[in-house]
């Protein structure tokens, strides 16, 4: 998981939302650590399973990693700002994304993650002309 969070973060355009689907234990948080480091970051990386939100500081741009499994009510997000942490500059990677209901923008990517005896199947959709683009980028990195 974190070298696939690896590759997709060599080709990953700023402005997108990536949606990781999957049960606990899936590999979700390990995707988004290996995203991360393959950025340049290079402290730990936890679920901000309680904060809902941790922020990643790049030069140029900001990572945005979400965890929204202990969501109460959606109406919380509104209060948080949510939509200021979409922007053109940014990069979310939302971790239990059916847990807003309608307050998060379309997900540009959704990375369905399921377990397949000790391993992982994993299937990455491009939902938005960007993402599709991510995507084709990704498939051609070997």
């Amino acid at each position: 998981m974190a070298t696939l969070g690896g590759r997709l973060a060599l080709v990953c355009d700023l402005g997108v939302l990536i949606s990781l689907e999957g049960g606990l234990g899936a590999g979700k948080t390990t995707l988004v650590r290996g995203f991360l480091h393959a950025l340049g970051y290079e402290g730990a990386v936890k679920s901000p399973t309680y904060s809902l939100v941790e922020p990643y500081e790049f030069s140029r741009y900001d990572v945005y990693h979400f965890d929204f499994y202990r969501l109460v009510d959606p109406l919380e997000l509104e209060y948080m700002g949510i939509q200021d942490y979409f922007q053109r500059r940014s990069i979310c990677l939302v971790e239990w994304p059916d847990r807003t209901k309608d307050f998060l923008p379309h997900a540009d990517i959704t990375i369905g993650i399921q377990f397949m005896g000790e391993g992982r199947r994993v299937e990455l959709m491009g939902r938005s002309e960007a993402g599709r683009r991510i995507l084709s980028k990704f498939e051609n990195i070997g």
